[in-house]
């Protein structure tokens, strides 16, 4: 696997010449690859697709945030069917109950928000806390769809403005402007939040009605 990791970072133009043939499905399985185990370069995969078929950016990071979703099925299921010791290992004790009830108070936002945060950011690891905490299944995908969504639609609009190099440009600002970086993503959560909540009481009307009829 490190040797994989090594040979797509290191070769990233002969990589791009396989992957861009397969369009959509190609956003598709690399972002599943790289939630269930590798850990690929996700981002620059993403912006060339976006930057060399600009008409379809939404689709690109849909079918990515999909494949990220279902992709991390595989570490959910580790974590759900016994992970709470791999998860112990990895994390402190204070920290493992800082995240259990993280989850426990709410479960999405504990989720979607990794989520949407690059690399070093560590994903896998909220990812398998999902399953130890045996977060609700359907919670779980969304969570992760949107996150991802937000990341990725964010990434595509850079790249249309300012081409695939923008990854490099995002990588030195989370390094060097950490707080800029995490500025922005709190302003991205506030409005998804916002919409949420907007979005939420037709929702909550609708189940009311049909329990009614029902």
């Amino acid at each position: 696997m490190h040797f994989l990791k090594h040979i797509l970072s290191r070769y990233t133009v002969f990589v791009w010449g396989l992957l861009k043939p397969l369009g959509v499905w190609g956003a598709f399985g690399i972002a599943a690859i790289d939630a269930a185990f590798l850990g690929l370069p996700l981002d620059p995969v993403v912006a060339g697709y976006v930057y060399s078929d600009r008409s379809r950016f939404l689709l690109y990071a849909v079918m990515a945030s999909v494949g990220s979703a279902l992709g991390s099925l595989i570490i959910y299921a580790i974590g759900y069917e016994g992970g709470e010791l791999l998860l112990r290992k990895r994390i402190s004790g204070p920290r493992f109950d800082k995240i259990r009830t993280s989850f426990e108070k709410r479960e999405f936002w504990a989720l979607m928000v990794p989520s949407m945060l690059p690399p070093p950011a560590p994903f896998k690891l909220f990812v398998l806390s999902a399953g130890v905490f045996e977060m609700h299944f359907t919670h779980f995908l969304l969570a992760i769809f949107c996150g991802r969504m937000v990341r990725f639609l964010v990434l595509s609009i850079l790249t249309l403005f300012f081409g695939p190099h923008v990854v490099t440009f995002a990588g030195v600002l989370l390094r060097e402007h950490l707080a800029v970086a995490l500025g922005s993503a709190l302003v991205v959560i506030l409005l998804v939040y916002l919409i949420y909540r907007l979005w939420r009481p037709p929702v909550v009307e609708l189940e009311r009605e049909l329990e009614k009829q029902g």
